[in-house]
């Protein structure tokens, strides 16, 4: 079962982007299920209906809007790309905004959700705006006489079909087509304009910048996959750190056992040799709380060629040439 659970784990760690693709579905299909189940009760009182309505219209989707933040596993990697020290390595803003738009483009599929099933189902609408009913239009003229205080008391009404006492003046079912006529056009455009701002995002942004979209995306997997393999190497530096501090403990308890006590039996050479070799040489505490400081500050930059990394800076491409002579510059950079 660990093996099963171990290969599920990898397979979320190598197709974290098709993943994160299907929690923000899960959270689309939940937030309609969310609204069914939800249980819309209007106040049916003037100046609460607009704020309830709204509210509804709009505080869910900001909560579902964070919580795709909050899932998202690559948010403490932007705000550590974005807060740390630059050190060695320059700060590129564009990774840094196609690291932040491709995470909101994610997050945002759960609230525009929310908000067209809402839209389209009316009934938040007929709430928010009830009071907003042309009576001149729809209504019955002869009650226009009533003051407007308490037109606005029986129109507030209208979602309550078991309070509601106003027929003579709109007749409910008027007034909530009227209304739900309304909303359910507003939806459908909300759906048109969220469909074309999808499509502008996903097709035409990298036909104008496709340079500067494929540099903005490349570097952003490498920033992904970089914290990913220093913390696998920091486990695997931390397991066998533990095992060779054990084993000298245990070691060193072996001389006071008692004879006829079991111990742990001594490793071999090769076995000893393995494990300090995963160490690296950092064999103490100090050097290793120095070790992940100096990562938090002075990351190295992004070239492999020593020669170049003295030279300039491989993150903004800057490379300064030696001073040589014109005829030895084909022979320096052949090496390089």
């Amino acid at each position: 079962k660990m093996d099963k659970f171990r290969m599920i784990f990898q397979f979320l760690q190598s197709n974290q982007e098709s993943f994160m693709n299907g929690i923000c579905g899960i959270m689309a299909l939940a937030s309609a299920q969310m609204y069914v189940a939800f249980d819309f009760t209007c106040p049916c009182l003037p100046g609460y209906n607009l704020a309830y309505g709204m509210g509804i219209l709009v505080v869910p989707p900001l909560v579902l809007f964070l919580l795709g933040f909050v899932m998202n596993n690559n948010v403490s990697m932007l705000a550590e790309e974005w807060r740390r020290p630059i050190g060695k390595r320059q700060k590129d803003p564009s990774v840094l905004r196609y690291m932040f738009c491709s995470m909101a483009q994610r997050a945002m599929i759960a609230p525009a959700v929310w908000i067209s099933v809402t839209l389209l189902h009316g009934e938040c609408f007929i709430c928010a705006f009830s009071t907003t009913v042309p009576i001149e239009k729809l209504g019955n003229d002869s009650y226009m006489l009533l003051p407007e205080k308490e037109i606005r008391k029986i129109l507030a009404r209208i979602p309550c079909k078991d309070i509601y006492n106003g027929q003579e003046l709109i007749a409910k079912e008027v007034a909530t087509r009227y209304l739900r006529c309304i909303s359910q056009a507003m939806g459908w455009s909300f759906v048109l304009l969220m469909t074309l701002l999808a499509f502008l995002v996903r097709s035409l942004r990298p036909c104008f910048t496709q340079a500067a979209f494929l540099k903005s995306k490349y570097w952003s997997h490498y920033i992904d996959i970089e914290r990913k393999l220093f913390d696998e190497t920091c486990t695997e530096h931390a397991k066998s750190f533990a095992k060779v501090c054990i084993q000298q403990f245990f070691e060193g308890m072996n001389k006071d056992l008692i004879m006829g006590h079991t111990h742990v039996p001594e490793k071999t050479p090769s076995e000893a040799d393995d494990e300090k070799e995963k160490l690296r040489g950092i064999m103490d505490q100090g050097t290793m709380n120095k070790l992940l400081k100096n990562w938090h500050k002075c990351k190295p930059p992004l070239c492999l060629n020593q020669e170049v990394v003295q030279n300039g800076n491989c993150w903004t491409g800057e490379i300064t040439r030696p001073h040589l002579p014109r005829r030895e510059y084909v022979t320096y950079y052949s090496k390089v």
